[in-house]
């Protein structure tokens, strides 16, 4: 664990679910209500679940070996809207002005039997997850939102506090939409259990999954330059030894 004690944010994300009396949850941003069911799509191209492939734990340790590691100071000033409108569209990496918003498309690959709103094939209102973090197959429904969420691997208040609140606001918004890099669909309580933790606070319950779950924060650490902590690199190092 961290030294420091899980933030107020965090404990809020969790007593959200629990009490199921806030719309935010997370990383997530979630649109209720039934919509009639249009097209369907399937299968989805990638199960955001697969297992580690061989070599992972050779990958995770290069990965460290670039690592920038420091502590993890807490930077007044954060907000989600520090990182732009909640799953905008306007951004410049893959998905960027498609017409079609982050979490929709995220939704719409990470899926499988998509469902769209009747005329569109941009709102996703019903699929299938196989949940990375749970090892759980979700039944998704728009209806009831809550369920699926997405989740940022390395988290925005985490990004924040380890060098984001310096970025110029374009970086900040392109960050929190990396579809590539950076976006899963997850089981809701579990991105919530998640909050702005990495790996040294916090594993998936699918240990199927952790390896890629290290591998991937690391790779976004890298990408954007952010630094990782000590107890994330002890953390790290561990599940090497269960990764093939």
């Amino acid at each position: 664990m961290s030294a420091a004690p899980t933030r107020a944010r965090t404990l809020a994300a969790v007593l959200a679910v629990v009490l199921a009396v806030l719309p935010l949850t997370g990383c997530e941003y979630l649109e209720a209500g039934a919509d009639p069911i249009g097209g369907t799509t399937s299968p989805a191209p990638r199960p955001s679940g697969s297992p580690p492939v061989a070599g992972t734990a050779k990958l995770i340790r290069a990965e460290l070996g670039q690592a920038k590691v420091r502590s993890r100071p807490d930077v007044a000033g954060y907000k989600r809207d520090k990182f732009g409108q909640t799953w905008t569209d306007d951004h410049t990496g893959a998905g960027g002005h498609n017409g079609c918003d982050t979490r929709n498309d995220i939704l719409a690959t990470q899926l499988t039997e998509v469902q769209y709103r009747e005329r569109s094939k941009c709102v996703v209102v019903a699929g299938t997850l196989a949940d990375p973090y749970t090892g759980r197959r979700i039944d998704f429904r728009k209806a009831a939102a809550t369920a699926v969420q997405i989740d940022h691997l390395y988290p925005l208040a985490r990004a924040w506090d380890m060098g984001a609140s310096r970025w110029p606001q374009q970086r900040r918004v392109d960050f929190a939409n990396d579809h590539t890099a950076n976006l899963l669909a997850v089981d809701g309580p579990a991105n919530a259990s998640k909050g702005d933790n990495g790996p040294g606070e916090w594993l998936p319950i699918n240990r199927g999954y952790r390896c890629t779950y290290v591998l991937r924060y690391l790779q976004v650490a890298r990408k954007y330059g952010l630094p990782i902590t000590t107890d994330d690199r002890t953390a790290a190092l561990a599940i090497t030894n269960t990764c093939p």
